[in-house]
């Protein structure tokens, strides 16, 4: 993981975390759970390139995916 990646994962935590009004924490479990994490680490290369508001977008959708019941 380069120096990069951390502070925007950390960014993107934040935004989805005042999208659903969740405590930090909580919005890391979530996306921990459901496979966010593990998309914004394999596709930072794409992703952070957008807005972060379409990378939680994004995000929404792969946790749906994955069981998640979050809904914009």
């Amino acid at each position: 993981m380069s120096k990069y990646e951390i502070p925007y994962i950390n960014l993107i935590i934040r935004t989805f975390a005042e999208r659903f009004q969740m405590t930090r924490q909580a919005a890391y479990a979530y996306l921990q759970k459901h496979q966010g994490l593990a998309f914004l680490i394999e596709f930072y290369d794409v992703e952070h390139l957008q807005d972060p508001e379409e990378t939680v977008d994004d995000l929404i959708v792969k946790c749906q995916q994955q069981g998640g019941t979050l809904v914009c």
